[in-house]
This record gives structure tokens, C-alpha cells and sequence, in this order.
């Protein structure tokens, strides 16, 4: 299969080669190799050596007929996630507390499964949100742009916001970063630890409001996007999750989990241009108390 891009070079930017150009897009190695080939990059219509300037205003075309893909079939829930943005190759809805990001086995009702109703087709899977947290979760809409979306992951050009209401049971300061490695917990299978030999684990936090009873609203930013890594990190500098029932001694049953993915910031596929979606308030559980 085929497929197609197109976009004006910005007006903003300084005019690069057209090697530089499908670097700046993250567009792998070997798809560069292809459009080089099969001449399948045009600008203004047509074909430029990879050394040949893109301009201002330039108009860009891609054709991609080397996408490789294991799809995964997600069978339709039957339920409309709730969409808070869409364009032709990208869709991020809010997913609830309490819902997996995708199904084992023979599972229906998952975040995926809810996509693959809206769209009528299969999504593709770019992140994950664990089950109990609540916000913001991206899929694509084709394969073409999920190796550019991994990539994005893995260069920090996809960005990850949190908010989340902590107890505060050592006093911290109002930002900071910690790092610690995260690892399996060797006696819980389902629950994550802080050990010397573990996967390397950065966040960012950033305190925005005090509340009652030793609480706080604080930001959280992922520079990297391990299994529980803000559940774990707060734990370990003795500031859990309210509501968090693995890592948080003072759990109560009827407590949600106060962790929401709220912003998510990207430059969007086979484009330089920024995207930045934000939940609006309303939609974010724990500021609603």
C-alpha cells in the first residue's frame, strides 16, 4: 500500500537540503534510501537531489510504498471513546480510569477497542496509559507514521504533561527531578520498585498548589516512560498518589487513582509543525474535588 504526504516548507524556517529535510522528519533510514531510489520526493513537483535546497513556501510530496506492519486487529467495543482531537493521521482521545490501553486475549472493551469503533478499522498503537490513570492517550491512524511517532518518543520530541494529587508526608521542594532506577518488585508481580540495577527513570515534578490535609497539586513531565514511573518515584520520595492502591499505604477503597495525563505536545508526522493538546479542565477528575 501506498502512502501520501504533503506540506509546505515554513516560512519561519531557513531553506536545508532535501537529505536534511527528511532527517528534520525523522523519516527512517531506510525510507530515505527508498525515496532517494525511486525518486518518490518531489518539491514544487519535481524530483530534487538529496543535496538541493527546500526553499520557504516549497511544496513538499512523499510517497511511501515500503511500510511494513504487524497490525494488531482490535475488534470494535461497540462504545465512542471521547475524542478531544483528530486529523488525518492521528487521534487522541481521553481515556477513563479504569480502562486497559489495549486488550489481551480476547478482551473487547479497552481504549483500543473503543478506537477501532470510532475509526472502523484497527488502530495502531504509539503509548500506553496504565489502567488507572485517566487522560490523554494518542494512537495513529495509519502505519506510516509510527515508526516517526517512536522516534519522536525516544528523541523527547513527544512530550508528556501529568497532574496528580500527592500526600506529602516529607517535605519536598516546590520543583525538582527525580532520579531513580525502576525495576520489577520481585514479590509482587504487579507492582514495580526503585533498585540499583533497574531501567533508567527521570521525572520531572513541579508543585502548583498546596491543598488541605498536607496535600498538593503538582506537574509532572516523563523525560522517560517506564511501567508506574510516577506512581513509583513519588512513592519513593514518601509523596504517593492519592488514591493509588499499590503504592500508597494510606489507601482508601473508594478513592480514585489522582493521576491524569493532561497535555500532550508533538511535532505532527511528515511536518514541521507543533502540536500541543490540552484536556480542558473539566474533563480531569482530580480537580473537581
Amino acid at each position: 500500500m501506498s502512502y501520501y504526504f504533503t506540506f509546505n516548507f515554513p516560512e519561519n524556517l531557513n531553506p536545508c537540503s532535501v537529505n536534511d529535510l527528511l532527517r528534520q522528519l525523522l523519516i527512517p533510514r531506510k525510507w530515505r534510501h527508498f525515496l532517494r531510489v525511486e525518486q518518490k520526493v518531489l518539491i514544487n513537483g519535481s524530483y530534487y537531489h538529496f543535496n538541493q535546497k527546500v526553499s520557504p513556501n516549497d511544496k513538499v510530496e512523499l510517497w511511501l510504498d515500503h511500510v511494513e506492519t504487524k497490525q494488531h486487529i482490535y475488534p470494535a467495543s461497540g462504545k465512542i471513546p471521547e475524542v478531544i482531537y483528530e486529523d488525518e493521521n492521528l487521534l487522541i482521545i481521553n481515556k477513563p480510569a479504569g480502562q486497559k490501553t489495549h486488550p489481551n486475549s480476547n478482551e473487547t472493551n479497552t481504549a483500543l477497542n473503543d478506537c477501532a469503533t470510532y475509526l472502523g478499522f484497527s488502530p495502531f498503537i504509539v503509548h500506553r496509559l496504565d489502567m488507572l490513570t485517566s487522560g490523554l492517550l494518542l494512537v495513529a491512524k495509519n502505519p506510516a507514521v509510527v515508526p516517526i511517532l517512536n522516534r519522536e518518543l525516544t528523541s523527547k520530541l513527544f512530550q508528556r504533561e501529568y497532574l496528580a494529587v500527592i500526600n506529602i508526608n516529607e517535605p519536598i521542594a516546590n520543583r525538582g527531578t527525580i532520579y531513580l532506577p525502576i525495576g520489577h518488585d520481585p514479590l509482587d508481580q504487579r507492582k514495580r520498585k526503585i533498585i540499583s540495577n533497574g531501567q533508567k527513570s527521570i521525572t520531572h515534578y513541579q508543585i502548583l498548589k498546596h491543598l488541605d490535609n498536607n496535600t498538593a497539586l503538582v506537574k509532572l513531565e516523563l523525560e522517560t516512560g517506564r511501567t508506574h514511573q510516577i506512581r513509583v518515584h513519588l512513592a519513593a520520595i514518601d509523596c504517593p498518589i492519592v488514591g493509588d492502591p499499590l503504592y500508597n499505604p494510606n489507601f482508601k477503597n473508594e478513592q480514585f487513582l489522582h493521576l491524569t495525563a493532561y497535555q500532550i505536545a508533538l511535532q505532527k508526522p511528515f511536518t514541521l509543525d507543533k502540536l500541543k493538546v490540552k484536556l480542558p479542565d473539566k474533563n480531569i477528575p482530580l480537580l473537581q474535588n
